[in-house]
């Protein structure tokens, strides 16, 4: 899964993330029936094209990319630390975008998370 929308979203559902989705896979979107009853918007993963125009779109800073070696990293186990260290590794050379923004500041702008 690409990217992930977290807990300052609840109650939120603010869909300015879903006016920048180029493939339109943030739901439930304000005209689908769910929206009255949906707590938070959700991402779908198959749908997600990993673009990252919903990230600064968020006013709520909901939105994190998720990285696959969070799946896979176990401790002591030397072999599946090596591979997840080797996606964290993949993941900044594939975004220098969002890696070019200071720790601190990426840090920042998820409080709820620091």
């Amino acid at each position: 899964m690409p990217f992930i929308i977290t807990d300052p979203c609840i109650e939120t559902k603010d869909t300015a993330c879903v006016d920048v989705c180029p493939v339109d896979c943030i739901h439930p979107r304000k005209d689908e029936p769910q929206f009255a009853e949906a707590t938070m918007l959700y991402i779908h993963p198959e749908e997600c094209i990993d673009c990252g125009a919903c990230v600064p779109a968020c006013p709520v800073a909901a939105i994190y990319e998720s990285i696959d070696a969070n799946a896979i990293y176990r401790v002591g186990d030397t072999d599946l630390m090596a591979k997840a260290e080797e996606i964290v590794k993949a993941h900044v050379a594939a975004r220098p975008d969002i890696m070019a923004v200071p720790a601190a500041e990426r840090a920042a702008a998820h409080p709820n998370f620091s």
